[in-house]
């Protein structure tokens, strides 16, 4: 029988996701450094081929996915002592399961937004590899986490700060300290 200690001293995956564009890297960033948590930044792992595909404006295939995904589910794997937060785009639920099958107590933070909205974010981005014509690709492979209760949806029309403080709110009440007796 788990204690409530117990289950507060399992390992932490808090994986930020979302379109490109929805600002998981800025608020993933923010989170890991808060918490003092181990901060992976999903893109910096796809292969170079990969990211020169994107960059030509075409979509990957789920095909093309599944060595960043391993690698991804490798580097969280290595590392188990650490708790961590990943900003990944976690579009497909398939392979949103794969990561709660890690072992880690995970919590998903959805950073949803309005198409055009994000459009705009993305125009202004610079030296990114992810053309804003790929946007549309990315919400209509998103598969919305309706009924995955580890998840936890935030309007992005709001700015970062705010964003912040409720991403830290939801990981209060999902995941409490634990109460010494």
């Amino acid at each position: 029988m788990h204690t409530q200690q117990n289950l507060n001293s399992k390992l932490k995956l808090i994986i930020v996701m979302g379109v490109s564009g929805c600002g998981k890297s800025s608020v993933g960033s923010i989170i890991a450094k808060d918490l003092g948590y181990q901060f992976i930044e999903a893109d910096d792992y796809h292969s170079p081929a990969s990211k020169k595909h994107m960059a030509a404006g075409k979509p990957l295939t789920d095909a093309m996915r599944e060595p960043w995904l391993q690698c991804l589910m490798d580097i969280i794997s290595a590392t188990p002592q650490q708790n961590t937060v990943m900003a990944y785009s976690g579009l497909r639920r398939k392979h949103r399961q794969r990561f709660r099958e890690l072992g880690f107590d995970t919590l998903y933070v959805h950073l949803y937004g309005e198409q055009e909205v994000v459009l705009r974010r993305m125009q202004l981005r610079k030296n990114h590899y992810m053309p804003p014509s790929l946007l549309a690709s990315q919400y209509n492979a998103l598969e919305l986490p309706d009924a995955e209760p580890d998840v936890v949806t935030l309007d992005i029309g709001i700015d970062l700060q705010h964003i912040v403080e409720r991403v830290h709110a939801v990981v209060r009440l999902i995941q409490p300290t634990p109460v010494m007796t």
